[in-house]
């Protein structure tokens, strides 16, 4: 137990890396993925493009794309190790901007209309595309020539 605390002390000294801080605030499900995006360059720190092994601070301002959310959110806690929910909101706090962007996706998202309700007959079966070919593949008829 005395470990555990010791080490959380520790990684608020020195700060830890981005794909680590990322993956603890449940802001992607694996590290993995929070690194691939990483080294797309989808995620900045203070503005500026950062790599996985970026050391994170207190205070510092992360831009970074969540699905189709643009999020941008000021570190208030440092842990290497991903816990509960509560725990990992507590870690950082997203700006008003941010908050009011994803809340208008949000809302475009539920007034778009479902691309699939357009659809009326679905996909053309085989018969219905042999009916709409023009000409007929299969017949080699001496006249063509």
């Amino acid at each position: 137990m005395k470990n555990k605390g010791k080490e959380e002390h520790d990684a608020a000294e020195t700060g830890v890396r981005l794909d680590k801080w990322l993956w603890a605030a449940r802001f992607f499900k694996t590290r993995s993925l929070a690194a691939e995006e990483i080294g797309k360059g989808r995620v900045q720190v203070n503005e500026q493009v950062a790599k996985a092994s970026r050391e994170l601070k207190l205070g510092d301002l992360l831009h970074f794309r969540q699905g189709v959310v643009d999020r941008e959110v000021r570190v208030l806690g440092l842990s290497p190790q991903r816990g509960p929910a509560s725990q990992a909101q507590g870690m950082y706090e997203e700006t008003p901007e941010s908050i009011r962007r994803r809340e208008l996706a949000a809302e475009r998202r539920r007034l778009a209309p479902e691309p699939a309700a357009t659809i009326t007959q679905g996909r053309p079966t085989k018969q219905d595309r042999r009916r709409l070919s023009d000409w007929d593949r299969w017949s080699a008829s001496a006249d063509s020539e």
